[in-house]
C-alpha cells in the first residue's frame, strides 16, 4: 500500500471556482477571488485585515519589512524552525537570534527569551510547531515589557487555538502557508493577517511593488517593493478549501488519536504532546525515537518505511547548523533541538490520509521494532 506523506484534498468546489476564474479572464492577482478570500479568511480567524501573498515565506518576509527592522537590528526565533523564518530576517539585513525550544511543545521556549534580548532587539517571532500553539502569554508579557513586536508564523497552525483564541490573532502580525501539504491549500500561497490597519496597508502596497494608487499614479513607486501578489486562480482554490477546513482539522485531530491509540505503548517512540488551553492541528503527526529503546535510529526507521512505500520526512534541522548559517552559529549550544532534530520523524498527516493507511503505517513499524523485515 502507497502511503503519501501529505496530499491537499480538492474534492470540494475547487474545479467550479477555477472554471469560473478561467471564464472570467481574470488570472493573475486582480480579481474578485482574491478579495473574496482575503475576507473569508480574516472572518475565519475573527481578524481585521488578511492579505494574500505568492508564498509563506513572501509573508515572512513581508511581515519584517512592514515592521520597519533592518540592518542592525535583531529579532529573537526558535532554531528549530524552518529556515525561511530566518532567511526572511537576513533578507532585510537584520540578524537572527537563536532560542532553544520546550521539550514538550518542541516550540520555542519563553524562559529563555529574555536572556537573549539586547538593545538591539525589535521583535519575536514564534513559531506554532507542526500545529502546536507556542505559549503566547509569556511571550506577549516579555514583548510588552520590552516594547517588541511579535511576529506569528502560523504557517502549520492555522485553526490552532491558545486559551481559546486562534492562533495568528496573538501577535502583531502573522503569516500562514497555504502550501500544498499546509491544512488548506492555493497550491503555492501564504496570508499575512493583522489587527493593524496601518500595517496592513503598507503590506499591500510592499506585496505589490508599491505603485501610488492613492494618488492614481500608476507607473509612481513610492517605495521598493515586490512582486509578491497571489493570483485569482490559486484564491479560488483556497476559497474552496475554506469552506472546508473545520473538516479537515476534524480529520487531522481524529488520525492524531487513531495515531495515540495504536503506538502508545510502543518502546522507544515519543508521541506528540498537546499542553493544556492548547488545541493541537497535528498539521504533522510527529514521532521521536529512541534508538535505545526501539532498537534502530530515526534515519534507519524511514528507510525501511520507504521500502514499504510509506513517505515519511525528517523534522526541522536546527537553522543554526544550517549551512548558510553554520559558520557564525555553529559553536552556540540548543541541546533539545538538536535531540530533537536527530530523533524526530513526520509521519503520513494529509488531508486525505485514511484509517486503513494508518492501521498500515503503524503495522508496518510495529514490525519493523520486532525484526521482523
Amino acid at each position: 500500500m502507497k502511503v503519501p506523506l501529505a496530499e491537499p484534498d480538492l474534492t470540494g468546489r475547487e474545479i467550479e471556482y477555477v472554471l469560473e476564474c478561467l471564464r472570467s479572464g481574470w488570472i493573475s492577482g486582480k480579481g474578485g477571488f482574491v478579495s473574496e478570500f482575503e475576507g473569508e479568511f480574516a472572518s475565519y480567524l475573527g481578524i481585521d485585515n488578511a492579505i494574500a501573498v505568492s508564498s509563506g515565506t513572501a509573508a515572512l518576509h513581508l511581515a519584517v519589512k512592514a515592521l520597519k527592522i533592518g540592518p542592525g537590528d535583531e529579532v529573537i526565533l526558535p532554531t528549530f524552525a524552518m529556515i525561511a523564518c530566518a532567511n526572511a530576517i537576513r533578507y532585510v539585513g537584520a540578524k537572527p537570534v537563536f532560542v532553544d525550544s520546550e521539550a514538550s511543545t518542541w516550540n520555542i521556549d519563553p524562559m529563555k527569551i529574555e536572556e537573549k534580548i539586547t538593545s538591539r532587539t525589535k521583535a519575536i517571532m514564534v513559531t506554532h510547531t507542526y500545529g502546536h500553539p507556542a505559549d503566547m502569554d509569556p511571550i506577549m508579557e516579555i514583548a510588552e515589557d520590552y516594547n517588541l513586536y511579535v511576529i506569528e508564523d502560523a504557517s502549520e497552525a492555522l485553526g490552532a487555538k491558545y486559551k481559546g483564541r486562534n492562533v495568528g490573532t496573538i501577535g502583531h502580525i502573522a503569516c500562514f502557508s497555504l502550501y500544498a501539504n499546509k491544512i488548506i491549500t492555493t497550491g503555492e500561497g501564504g496570508m499575512v493577517v493583522t489587527e493593524n490597519s496601518k500595517l496592513a496597508r503598507v503590506i499591500r502596497s510592499l506585496r505589490d511593488q508599491c505603485y501610488d494608487l492613492e494618488r492614481r499614479k500608476w507607473l509612481i513607486h513610492n517605495d521598493i517593493g515586490y512582486s509578491y501578489r497571489m493570483t485569482n486562480i490559486q484564491a479560488a482554490i483556497g476559497l474552496a478549501q475554506l469552506e472546508r477546513i473545520d473538516d479537515f482539522i476534524k480529520r487531522h485531530r481524529r488520525n492524531a488519536r487513531l495515531y495515540n491509540t495504536l503506538l502508545r505503548s510502543l518502546p522507544g517512540i515519543t508521541l506528540p504532546n498537546e499542553e493544556r488551553g492548547a488545541a493541537h492541528v497535528y498539521w504533522m503527526y510527529t514521532i521521536l525515537v529512541d534508538e535505545s529503546e526501539f532498537g534502530i535510529d530515526r534515519d534507519t526507521l524511514m528507510l525501511k518505511l520507504e521500502e514499504k512505500d510509506i513517505e515519511t520526512r525528517a523534522v526541522f534541522w536546527p537553522i543554526h547548523l544550517q549551512p548558510p548559517y553554520k559558520a557564525e552559529y555553529g559553536h552556540e549550544n540548543y541541546p533539545i533541538a538538536e535531540n530533537l532534530s536527530r530523533r524526530g520523524i513526520n509521519l503520513p498527516s494529509g488531508n486525505t490520509l485514511s484509517e486503513r493507511q494508518i492501521y498500515y503505517v503503524v503495522a508496518c513499524i510495529k514490525q519493523i521494532y520486532m525484526g521482523d523485515v
